[in-house]
């Protein structure tokens, strides 16, 4: 598997539920803040901007433990696979060394101006595969 990276996450107070846990959907967004950190550091800043962009296709989401208020959580996200047209990654909340939340999404290279997937560059997949 390729390199893993990890982004800390700053949780905000409308994160939290009443019960004083990490709602479902803050932590769905602490993963798009883990992609974000790696397209930058991976792909460069243009795979956000540029005509041709990654844009996710599909999420896959397991909660496997509680995520509280005073949890220092971070992200890690890998690149699990690359295809032709598309990639997944691989994505965990950790506290304290241990996996709360897991989540793949498969994206897809994808050219804005004529409004259709391409295949992944050949230098996009060379870093997405780097160990």
């Amino acid at each position: 598997m390729a390199r893993t990276l990890v982004t800390p996450i700053q949780k905000r107070f409308s994160d939290i539920d009443p019960f004083v846990h990490v709602n479902n959907v803050a932590q769905q967004s602490y993963f798009d803040v883990g992609k974000s950190d790696f397209y930058e550091r991976i792909l460069g800043p243009g795979v956000l901007t540029g005509d041709l962009r990654v844009v996710t296709v599909s999420t896959s989401t397991s909660f496997i433990g509680q995520v509280r208020m005073h949890d220092d959580v971070r992200v890690t996200t890998c690149c699990e696979r690359v295809g032709d047209k598309s990639m997944t990654l691989f994505q965990q909340l950790v506290v304290d060394g241990e996996v709360r939340t897991e989540s793949r999404s498969v994206l897809v290279a994808f050219d804005f101006a004529a409004q259709e997937s391409r295949r992944v560059p050949d230098a996009w997949r060379e870093k997405l595969l780097a160990e």
